[in-house]
């Protein structure tokens, strides 16, 4: 017998007929015995709905009151998959944010989780009940409802999985596991059986939709083990147990799996793309201490990412050109920014390119191979595309390039690093 936290997100639940697929899913786990809770997104499209709904009463809204309306997508669905679990004959119930409770710092639409009261909950999985919980959502200290930003059901259900002490986190979404590349680009991607936290967390953060960011982090931070699998499957589909989706486990894990299993670590385990990137250009920057800093620390204060940076030597002497980018949605703030500063920081003219993109390769193998960027720009250069910009870390390098050439670049790359599989046979 197993604990088991499982989560469908938006297009799972989309409509009574697939609340009721998931409803089949969540009884098989609790009829093989399995202690069950299950996080559940609002209805595909729901939240949108309820957000513009906000927009419209009030352009200037209250974070708090905003809180209160798109909180209620979740609730609603995870009410249903409470009462079709119980139209089945299962013992369910709903459990909101507030009543467990999920303690969160009171950030509104953008909230963390502090804490989880669990004791509760464990009582009446114990007892044999499925819990339904609807992500997203927590309260603050001064007890109103808070939510966690787009992609925060994730978050919900690896905080849960780690105060309930589950087994596994079951992430169930409309793929069938993380691929070496979107398959929509690249028809040869593979599905990875197995994926460090570390790489998802690189492959999440340049653009793979698969989960979001803060639940990777969460679930590195506490050991709680992942898998990411579809719901989309044929109810004589074999039990998540058994379903070959993708488990994201801890670097020691990989190299016993790795050891046992007499196969050598992949250079390079994912090629992802972002398309949400625009290039800011701040041309003949003083070339003195201290100039690049009046440039970031403004984005810093307005909470504005900046990613790749270059800083080139200028023509003139004492002066440089300044590359970055930042995302798409903040380039116009970024710019008023800049403007504003512009007599402090003393440079010329700002030119901005939101017609770019940024591609990737991530992998854990990095570390111990060489040559692994030099492979990328022969790659890319070979086929004639152009690199603007460069970043790296321990286990990923990114390029910014035409926003056109993506997908060629994608698909070059995968081929690149050995990545296609096989065509089949016959």
């Amino acid at each position: 017998m197993a604990r088991i936290v499982m989560k469908f997100g938006g297009t799972s639940v989309a409509g009574t007929e697939r609340i009721r697929r998931v409803a089949n899913i969540v009884r098989a786990q609790a009829a093989a015995g399995n202690e069950v809770a299950v996080v559940v997104s609002a209805m595909a499209g729901e939240t949108d709905r309820l957000v513009n709904f906000c927009r419209e009463a009030n352009p200037l809204y209250d974070p708090a009151e905003y809180d209160v309306v798109v909180s209620s997508g979740e609730q609603v669905t995870a009410g249903l998959l409470a009462l079709t679990l119980q139209a089945m004959g299962c013992k369910a119930r709903s459990w909101l944010g507030w009543q467990l409770p999920v303690n969160t710092f009171s950030a509104h639409a953008n909230a963390r989780v502090d804490s989880i009261d669990a004791e509760k909950l464990i009582s009446s999985m114990q007892a044999g009940e499925i819990a339904v919980i609807p992500g997203f959502q927590g309260v603050s200290e001064d007890g109103r409802i808070t939510t966690m930003g787009r992609g925060g059901s994730d978050t919900s259900a690896v905080a849960i999985a780690a105060a309930v002490k589950a087994d596994r986190c079951d992430i169930y979404t409309d793929v069938d596991g993380v691929y070496t590349t979107d398959p929509r680009i690249v028809a040869r991607a593979r599905k990875q059986k197995y994926v460090t936290y570390e790489e998802m967390l690189e492959l999440a953060s340049v653009g793979a939709k698969v989960l979001q960011t803060r639940s990777v982090s969460l679930a590195m931070k506490r050991g709680v083990r992942v898998q990411v699998l579809s719901s989309f499957v044929d109810d004589g589909a074999p039990p998540a147990d058994t379903l070959p989706g993708t488990m994201i486990v801890s670097e020691e894990e990989m190299d016993a799996i790795l050891e046992n299993s007499d196969v050598e670590r992949q250079t390079v385990t994912g090629i992802a793309h972002d398309k949400n990137e625009a290039r800011v250009v701040l041309t003949r920057v003083p070339d003195r201490p201290g100039a690049v800093a009046e440039i970031f620390l403004p984005l810093g204060e307005a909470g504005i990412n900046v990613d790749m940076i270059i800083q080139n030597v200028g023509r003139d002497k004492g002066e440089t050109d300044v590359t970055f980018t930042v995302p798409q949605s903040d380039l116009a703030r970024a710019q008023a920014l800049l403007e504003d500063k512009k007599d402090k920081i003393g440079f010329n003219r700002i030119i901005t390119d939101s017609k770019v993109a940024k591609v990737s390769v991530v992998g854990m193998g990095m570390k111990s191979h060489a040559g692994v960027a030099a492979t990328m720009f022969k790659a890319l250069a070979d086929r004639g595309i152009n690199v603007q910009a460069i970043s790296t870390s321990e286990i990923k390098v990114s390029v910014l390039i035409d926003e056109d050439e993506t997908e060629l670049a994608v698909r070059v790359l995968h081929t690149a690093y050995g990545l296609d599989a096989e065509a089949p046979a016959g």
